[in-house]
């Protein structure tokens, strides 16, 4: 049926198979914090190559310089500013480049599930997608010997059983959905499943602004000022509101020595605010959900 033909009781079950329920922003942050910033990750590296049964030796170079150049330089910013952050893996990516994922542990920060090979979920088939997800979870608490509390979906593409299995991993967030600015329960088929949602947005992501395709009419047309500039106002309206400010970046994308100030200025601007609380995705999901939707 085409979906002008679907009867009413079709279109509401797709549309509520997963929502945004309560809201979790707290009162006040940790500390009595008036904002809180999530810096984020997603060390995706030769896997955006690979998902698409790419051979591409030129791309998958690209997701190796994530490795050897991108990453070094995002741990270095973050330990000379002193401020913690989640990186979400794939699995493939933990396993070709085990000694960062132990490193990224060891300096404080947050691994976090991003699937087995940056596979996109709704092209997998349900049996396929959990039995990926589960093997994924095994093989980062094997390299790093923390298993993930959480999951940022590759791509942010989110399947009708991710939910599902997300709760049968027994993660306590997820950063993958956009039907908020802060945190919020997700619902599951009108059901409240006490996860918490922290919302993403294509508006703080570094590849919308800077991917490049040369076989393509994908090219970086916006200068790193000017999405500097953007982070900088989406934070700042986030610290009048007195909410949750998530940014997410990608070693291969702003790992470069001419985009690497954009993160570097940013946490500059942070700083300069007082009351301002830097967690990593599960201190903040754990405070909102103790604290939040009063």
């Amino acid at each position: 049926m085409e979906p002008w033909e679907w009867d009413e009781a079709t279109w509401r079950g797709k549309v509520n198979k997963v929502r945004a329920g309560r809201s979790l922003k707290p009162k006040a942050w940790k500390d009595g914090a008036r904002c809180a910033v999530a810096l984020s990750f997603d060390s995706d590296h030769e896997t955006n190559e690979l998902r698409d049964g790419g051979e591409s030796i030129g791309r998958m170079s690209q997701g190796q310089y994530g490795n050897r150049m991108g990453v070094p330089r995002i741990l270095e910013t973050l330990k000379n500013a002193d401020v913690p952050a989640t990186f979400f893996v794939p699995a493939v990516a933990a396993l070709l480049y085990p000694d960062e994922q132990r490193r990224v542990i060891a300096e404080g920060h947050e691994i976090g599930l991003h699937g087995w090979i940056h596979e996109v979920n709704t092209k997998v088939p349900a049996d396929k997608e959990r039995e990926l997800h589960f093997r994924a979870a095994d093989t980062l608490e094997k390299i790093t010997g923390i298993r993930p509390v959480g999951m940022r979906t590759p791509s942010w593409d989110f399947s009708y059983e991710t939910l599902k299995i997300e709760r049968e991993l027994g993660l306590i967030y997820d950063s993958s959905l956009m039907a908020d600015d802060d945190p919020y329960e997700l619902v599951e088929d009108g059901e409240p499943t006490g996860l918490v949602e922290l919302p993403v947005e294509w508006i703080r992501d570094d590849a919308v602004y800077f991917n490049m395709n040369r076989f393509t009419a994908l090219r970086p047309y916006t200068p790193p000022t000017s999405v500097l500039d953007i982070f900088k106002r989406e934070f700042d309206r986030a610290y009048i509101e007195g909410g949750l400010f998530l940014l997410t970046m990608h070693p291969h994308v702003s790992g470069y020595r001419s985009r690497i100030f954009v993160l570097e200025e940013l946490i500059k601007h942070i700083q300069g605010h007082e009351g301002v609380w830097f967690g990593t995705h599960a201190d903040i999901a754990r405070f909102a959900k103790a604290n939040g939707g009063a």
